[in-house]
């Protein structure tokens, strides 16, 4: 069988190494200007040890690999997450990218092709080199590329990145994930967007598409060859959980399995809300959920374990591949 080297936190895998994937979670997002300025209680060495203890119990659940789709915007800072890594037997795959649903962050505002300073397009020379030297001088590589659209559309900030970004999938082969609203639609206009700069669709993960119960939309998106992100479980207060597992059971039970991915979007730590209103919101926001939780609920609607597997094994590894 074909096999790919793919690069983690801690350095290069097989990709028939990459056992159980979940194709979305976040170690930590974190505004490292923010924080810098204004966090006054944080204490790092602690928040290090509580990821170290999440990702550990992750692994006992029968999880080996995450990918972590932290990029400019979202706070991704390479050293902690290494030192994370280092303790843990989990494999983390970190991103490159630039998450943003509207303005292009100001360090390429007036720099690019066409704008006051005519250059290139200084993303695809960054997300490029993410991927193929390493991340700033961490010695880590980017294995993945990341972009968003949400309910604003296709602003001309959205547009520029993943331009950029489906350019520097068709240069290095890297796959992508895209942060989707899937009730505009959007990942149809991603998928346009992406395909015009010559990425491979098969390689590109509708994220979010978990949201929605629309299966005409999500079939389309599939149909063109994409995989879908089935990664927001936990987050009820978007879709509720019957609705989530159901619409995967279905889609299994249509032949969709080997298009369709899992995760949960969540994190070890997240600057966006306080912590405690967030563990009484969305109680099952967390790492354990999919394992504990959504696998029994789909066996028990008829989901195979080879379904299973597919989603969990065979999907991440083909999408490196």
């Amino acid at each position: 069988m074909f096999m790919t080297a793919v690069s983690t936190a801690t350095g290069q895998i097989d990709s028939s190494e990459l056992g159980n994937v979940l194709v979305h979670e976040h170690v930590f997002v974190v505004g490292e200007e923010f924080r810098e300025n204004y966090q006054d209680d944080w204490d790092e060495d602690a928040k290090v040890a509580d990821a170290v203890r999440d990702l550990t119990e992750l692994k006992a659940l029968g999880i080996d690999t995450i990918l972590d789709p932290t990029v400019l915007g979202l706070g991704r800072y390479i050293p902690r997450i290494k030192r994370i890594a280092e303790q843990i037997d989990l494999n983390i795959i970190v991103a490159t990218g630039v998450y943003t649903y509207n303005e292009i962050p100001f360090q390429f505002h007036y720099t690019g092709p066409g704008l006051l300073f005519d250059t290139e397009e200084p993303l695809v020379n960054y997300f490029v080199k993410d991927l193929t030297k390493g991340i700033a001088d961490t010695g880590v590589q980017a294995a993945f590329l990341k972009c968003a659209i949400e309910e604003q559309g296709l602003t001309p900030g959205v547009e520029r990145v993943m331009r950029a970004v489906g350019q520097a999938s068709a240069q290095t082969g890297a796959p992508i994930t895209v942060h989707t609203n899937p009730h505009t639609e959007s990942g149809l206009v991603a998928q346009r967007v992406l395909a015009e700069e010559g990425a491979d669709l098969t390689k590109v993960v509708i994220g979010h598409s978990g949201d929605s119960t629309d299966l005409d939309y999500l079939m389309k998106i599939a149909d063109a060859g994409s995989i879908l992100g089935m990664d927001r479980f936990g987050l009820d207060v978007l879709l509720p959980f019957d609705d989530r597992v159901n619409t995967v059971a279905e889609l299994a039970k249509r032949g969709y399995a080997d298009r369709m991915a899992l995760a949960h979007d969540a994190s070890c730590f997240i600057d966006w809300f306080d912590p405690e209103a967030k563990a009484q919101a969305v109680p099952n926001w967390n790492f354990r959920h999919i394992s504990e939780d959504v696998l029994p609920a789909l066996r028990e609607r008829g989901v195979s374990d080879a379904d299973i597997t597919t989603m969990l094994v065979d999907v991440p590894r083909r999408y490196f591949e």
